[in-house]
């Protein structure tokens, strides 16, 4: 089969990976791509954000599967306008997409599903949310409530921080992510990832996982993208497992088809664990990244069969195979991130490193320029490891790590530290 995959970072180079290790798979194009993909897989240059565009681009190329990476194009539509193109579309509707795109709507189909998540309060205008901010006190966390990348999430410690991170979104830093916030206590406890794939009602849990968002070892300084994950995420027992899928992702998935936009595709859902109590963080209407990297070195090939079941409306007779492993990936980042940082720094010894179904590292934010590997984001590369324990997925993924050379670049040394000695 032919295979399309929008999207041109971490994510995709793991999904790509995944997908091509299934014989099922006869030819990928990933839109745009990146440098590292474009070794496995044909890359295109295409507006993703554009439904129109990506219909035509999938005719003429004959394409039997798309799979949507990032969540802007599921925000814009475009699987909409695929799936009635008669195209087989991973991934959910616009609708169903607001579970990310907007926080309020997540926490209003919460509270109708009576899922377990932080009290909250959504505001429009600086003054109210300030005014609720000083008669609550500290710490709390202020959410932008649209898409912001990732980096819309501001905990604060203080009254003072709160007042600073409203004036910021309500100021346009976060563009029109911003121009709405959602206020939320601060929830304690242990975070967690908990990925499931949904074809309407039916849910099949894929894998847990553990990232790291704090740029700074010891999970402190400001919130990223992900500097790191591993999995399986050792919180995440049996029975908080099936505790957040009773009392908070069947329910969800109930309401969201009661109210006519019955969700498809994976759903990361974000949980804050305290006492055995999964509570929810947020959700993800696509692959957690770095999370999906760690996913698909344990997945493998049967990733592509699972999606494709997911897509075709057949999850109630897909089964997923576990191998008793571990995987860790540890990014590395621009000097700088998740502030100001330099692109067009020159990366070596990518050349000779270890790829293999232990070993991977996937590009996040590269391309090419006369003839090397250049840096083009704030997170660079994902370096990806598998073991029979975590110690040795860590020892692998830090390998890969320092054979590259990167003054311009760095990374966290103390990914895994929870579940790690």
């Amino acid at each position: 089969m032919n295979i399309l995959i929008l999207g041109g970072g971490g994510r995709e180079h793991a999904l790509a990976w995944a997908v091509m290790q299934n014989p099922k798979c006869d030819k990928l194009i990933v839109a745009p791509g990146n440098v590292g993909i474009a070794e496995i897989a044909e890359c295109a240059a295409l507006d993703i954000l554009d439904g129109g565009a990506v219909v035509e681009f999938a005719g003429d190329n004959a394409i039997d599967l798309v799979i949507v990476g990032p969540e802007a194009p599921l925000a814009a539509g475009v699987a909409d306008v695929l799936r009635e193109e008669g195209y087989s579309v991973f991934g959910p509707s616009a609708a169903a997409a607001r579970l990310e795109a907007s926080k309020s709507f997540t926490k209003e189909i919460c509270d109708a599903a009576k899922a377990p998540t932080a009290a909250y309060a959504h505001f429009t205008d600086a003054a109210a949310a300030k005014a609720h901010v000083r008669a609550g006190g500290a710490p709390l966390v202020v959410k932008a409530d649209g898409l912001a990348a990732g980096k819309g999430v501001i905990i604060c410690e203080t009254v003072a921080e709160a007042e600073a991170a409203l004036d910021d979104m309500f100021g346009g830093v976060f563009g029109g992510a911003g121009a709405e916030v959602v206020i939320e206590e601060f929830m304690t406890g242990e975070e967690a990832s908990f990925f499931v794939l949904v074809d309407g009602e039916d849910v099949l849990p894929i894998g847990t996982a553990q990232d790291h968002k704090r740029v700074g070892e010891g999970d402190t300084g400001p919130n990223t993208g992900g500097m790191g994950a591993y999995s399986p995420a050792p919180v995440m027992t049996d029975a908080i497992t099936q505790k957040a899928l009773d009392e908070i992702v069947r329910p969800t998935m109930a309401e969201m088809v009661r109210r006519g936009m019955p969700y498809s595709g994976v759903l990361y859902v974000g949980l804050m664990i305290e006492n055995g109590q999964p509570r929810l963080v947020e959700y993800n209407v696509r692959f957690g990244d770095p999370e999906c990297q760690v996913l698909m070195m344990r997945l493998g090939a049967q990733a592509l069969d699972l999606v494709q079941a997911c897509a075709e409306g057949r999850l109630g007779e897909a089964r997923v195979s576990w191998a008793d492993d571990h995987a860790m990936t540890v990014v590395l980042a621009a000097a700088g991130y998740p502030g100001d940082y330099a692109k067009g720094t020159v990366i070596g010894g990518l050349d000779g490193l270890a790829e293999d179904s232990f070993h991977q590292m996937f590009h996040a934010g590269t391309v090419e320029k006369d003839g090397k590997v250049v840096a083009s984001g704030g997170r660079v590369l994902n370096a990806t490891a598998r073991g029979a324990t975590l110690a040795e997925a860590r020892a692998r993924a830090y390998a890969l790590v320092d054979a590259v050379d990167w003054p311009e670049g760095f990374c966290r040394r103390d990914i895994g530290w929870r579940a790690l000695p």
